[in-house]
């Protein structure tokens, strides 16, 4: 593994669908024993001030054009209002390459309708926010028969999910990045869901 993972930030990006991962991938409080944190990348089209949904503000780290494939684990995509625009068009090419080389993409809500805009869901089993409002939005999209009425999907190096389901998002990105024990990722898993104290002391095992 590289360590590394690309996080795409750009203006209206849904910042609480990727907190939970990026707590997570950036803390490495729960990897596997002698484990290092992820280095989070953050990655824009360019490298200026965005501004998240929530008001935050983040100067990217590098632009797309300068990201380095081979050295990464996974690029992360997360949801926001501008999907459909052609300014994503640079990240989308570079999820494309990622896919074919085997590099783990990831993509939660809008991101998936960015996805399927651009033909990559058209093979490959996923989910998305609604079937009718993806074939709605997006005219290139042909993946019906794929799609999965399932909060998260994971097809091999590919992962999409619904804009509601950032726990389970979270989970399916560390699975795939194997970076936590099984019985560690059920028992966060089953303490956010839940809010029971005895999966918080699970995890303290």
């Amino acid at each position: 593994m590289n360590n590394k993972v690309y996080l795409y930030v750009f203006d209206t990006m849904a910042d609480w669908e990727i907190g939970y991962l990026t707590a997570e991938l950036n803390s490495g409080r729960y990897y596997r024993k002698g484990q290092a944190p992820s280095e989070i990348v953050t990655v824009a089209s360019e490298k200026t001030l965005i501004t998240t949904m929530g008001g935050l503000k983040i100067l990217p780290d590098i632009r797309v054009k300068e990201c380095s494939i081979a050295s990464a684990d996974a690029l992360i995509l997360p949801g926001g209002e501008t999907w459909t625009e052609a300014i994503h068009e640079p990240i989308l090419q570079l999820a494309e390459r990622c896919i074919q080389e085997d590099i783990l993409v990831a993509a939660i809500c809008g991101a998936t309708m960015g996805l399927a805009q651009a033909g990559l869901l058209n093979s490959r089993p996923h989910a998305s926010n609604d079937l009718e409002y993806l074939k709605m939005i997006c005219p290139a999209y042909t993946g019906e028969e794929f799609y999965n009425n399932q909060p998260v999907v994971t097809d091999r190096n590919l992962i999409t999910a619904s804009g509601i389901a950032p726990l389970e998002f979270t989970v399916h990105v560390l699975k795939a990045l194997d970076v936590c024990s099984s019985h560690t990722l059920d028992a966060w898993y089953s303490l956010y869901k839940t809010q029971e104290a005895k999966y918080f002391y699970e995890l303290m095992k």
